[in-house]
């Protein structure tokens, strides 16, 4: 199956699965999810893919998917619990580093099969994490001011608090993925790549989050509106 297809089911599925965490489990059900999305893309951007004509690494569609979690969090639930999936997400990748770096401590038995492509994958962690960690605490707490300086302005100029949801979504996500790609890629990549390379992959992340960006806004969407059927609790 072409990489183009599977990045498509792929965006389709993350983002459905964003929502049966929030019918299923309320907040709650978000920040496991932010847990799980920010360690599997701190893993899954060690894998450089081409895919619509571009290199591009993986990761971005999980990480994209955190920004709809804080999103709907901010729009349900309020500021201060978005703010609490960023510091979850912070501290899942802490003790994330903390657990994958102790694995080594140990001598391998000599019928071990397994210890040196973990070590493979793994020894690179600390470094990539402590970056990511860095940046998405950075952006997260950016975006999530930007979604509601831009609610606060619109409620204020317009007189409603429900319109404009998709300019407090769309902007504040667009803007801080602008900000995530260039620190992240700078951060992680420096030194690994040539700058054509480093280019490519800041041309191709962001091309990959404007389009998640934009294609999230119908999920914020579902979510309020099974929010006010009652699907979803907002205690």
């Amino acid at each position: 199956m072409p990489n183009e297809v599977i990045l498509i089911l792929m965006l389709f599925a993350t983002y459905a699965l964003v929502l049966a965490s929030l019918v299923l489990f309320g907040a709650k059900g978000l920040l496991c999810w932010t847990v799980i999305a920010t360690i599997a893309a701190n893993i899954e951007v060690l894998i450089l893919v081409d895919a619509f004509g571009m290199s591009m690494t993986l990761g971005n569609i999980l990480f994209a998917s955190t920004f709809l979690v804080t999103d709907i969090l901010s729009e349900l639930y309020g500021r201060k619990e978005a703010n609490r999936a960023v510091n979850i997400g912070i501290f899942a990748s802490l003790c994330f580093i903390f657990l994958t770096q102790s694995w080594f401590w140990y001598t391998p038995n000599s019928g071990d099969l397994m210890s040196g492509s973990i070590y493979t994958v793994f020894a690179t962690t600390p470094c990539m994490m402590l970056v990511g960690i860095a940046v998405y605490a950075i952006v997260q707490r950016f975006d999530v001011w930007l979604y509601h300086t831009l609610w606060s302005f619109t409620e204020k100029r317009f007189g409603d608090k429900r319109r404009w949801l998709f300019l407090r979504n769309n902007a504040s996500t667009l803007i801080s993925q602008l900000l995530n790609t260039v620190l992240f890629t700078l951060g992680a990549f420096w030194g690994t790549y040539d700058g054509h390379t480093l280019f490519s992959i800041c041309i191709s992340s962001y091309i990959i989050f404007f389009f998640t960006s934009l294609l999230d806004t119908p999920f914020i969407y579902w979510a309020r509106r099974l929010s006010g059927k009652g699907w979803i609790r907002t205690e």
